[in-house]
């Protein structure tokens, strides 16, 4: 692969347990994590989830199609980010604008009986048309802001957020489109929630990303977007980016469901793919954002990846602070990494206390200062899909 023009990010956007926007997540990053807890729908309940306050999404009037709680928390990091970006919903349209939006449960409400309520919509008296319309994250933002570039939803298990970034960059760099709304979104839903503890991959504390006791994870729910432009564009908005997105690889292990290759094999082809298309080393990488669930091969897979290519590099796991939101994880991680940049440190990974003898490299356990100006942010996911992100704070390595 040769390597590609950076793509400049002119706007982020995040909603998650750890805050209501951007600024609010980045605070929470460096202070104290939230406290997750068992889910406030589901009596009985015990394995503990970072949910959204309630607090931190607007009101909204009525809506048609009807606003499902995933297309809520997609609107409001959309409308954080184009506010950052300087992009009002009349400058859009005079423009090729995509939409490409991440998520793995999004599409639940679909799948589930009718006849009962979600989130307070009765989806009982809908057509199929207006069931799909109201599920489908891209779509929906696409009505909302009158939108008529390509709008693609992605469901391709924890690495759709990641991977929706980095299919924005593509239609960016062919010319396809002027703008891109791109990122992930994923509300707590019951199934995903019972799933993971049937698989014994939840934890009934709080997560320990890389830690000795680690004993899975704890789900969350909450959307990062990001703002991407051409070149031409953001030059004549005279817009200074806040980064860049300079690579991006993404590759299959081949190898089992729900396990990660054990010498992490298609993470490591992804690897190969992003620093090609950044037209980078290993070398130029200040730091990580590991997936770093608190599963026992996952972070196994990431500590062995990480010794063997990236030695002395810091890096860390921000799903103490999150929980692991799914199809949103790549975008809500992709918008703390450009954060990390910016502030030029990293936080201290939530929960990890214990370092595991077993495992070749650990985490940051202290708020961590970078030198250099570029990271990655990566994603493993079932179904075997790994995906690597690479942001800039300046336009070439």
């Amino acid at each position: 692969m040769n390597r590609q023009p950076p793509v400049a990010i002119s706007g982020l956007g995040c909603i998650c347990a750890a805050g209501g926007n951007l600024p609010g997540c980045t605070e929470a990053l460096f202070t104290r994590p939230p406290a997750p807890a068992p889910p406030r729908a589901l009596l009985g309940a015990q394995h503990p989830v970072f949910e959204v306050p309630d607090r931190f999404l607007p009101t909204i009037g009525s809506q048609h199609p009807p606003m499902v709680r995933a297309v809520r928390l997609a609107l409001t990091a959309a409308n954080e980010a184009l506010a950052d970006a300087g992009l009002t919903a009349a400058a859009l349209r005079q423009k090729r604008v995509g939409v490409v939006i991440g998520t793995n449960v999004a599409s639940g409400v679909s799948n589930r009986a009718l006849q009962r309520e979600l989130g307070g919509i009765d989806c009982s008296g809908m057509s199929p048309a207006e069931r799909f319309l109201t599920v489908n994250p891209a779509q929906w933002l696409a009505r909302h802001f009158g939108l008529s570039g390509p709008h693609v939803t992605i469901v391709n298990a924890c690495s759709a957020g990641g991977d929706a970034i980095g299919l924005a960059g593509t239609w960016i760099r062919s010319g396809r489109c002027d703008v891109v709304i791109a990122g992930g979104t994923d509300a707590f839903y019951e199934v995903t929630y019972y799933g993971f503890i049937a698989l014994l991959n939840s934890d009934t504390e709080a997560c320990k990303p890389f830690d000795a006791r680690r004993n899975g994870l704890n789900l969350g729910e909450g959307a990062a977007m990001l703002v991407l432009e051409s070149e031409a564009v953001r030059a004549s908005r005279g817009v200074k980016p806040r980064a860049f997105l300079s690579g991006y690889g993404t590759a299959a292990d081949a190898y089992h469901l729900t396990a990660p290759h054990p010498e992490g094999g298609g993470l490591r082809v992804a690897l190969r793919d992003a620093l090609a298309a950044a037209g980078a080393s290993r070398a130029d990488i200040a730091f990580i954002n590991a997936h770093g669930t608190g599963t026992r091969e996952n972070d196994r897979v990431e500590s062995l990846f990480f010794h063997d290519l990236f030695p002395g590099v810091p890096f860390g796991s921000t799903k103490g602070f999150t929980g692991h939101t799914l199809g949103a994880a790549g975008a809500i991680e992709a918008a703390f990494t450009i954060a990390a940049l910016e502030l030029r440190k990293i936080p201290a990974t939530a929960g990890f206390e214990v370092p595991d003898p077993e495992l070749p490299a650990h985490p940051s356990r202290m708020p961590t200062a970078i030198s250099g100006t570029m990271a990655l942010s990566q994603t493993l996911a079932f179904g075997g899909n790994n995906s690597i992100l690479i942001f800039s704070a300046e336009p070439s390595a």
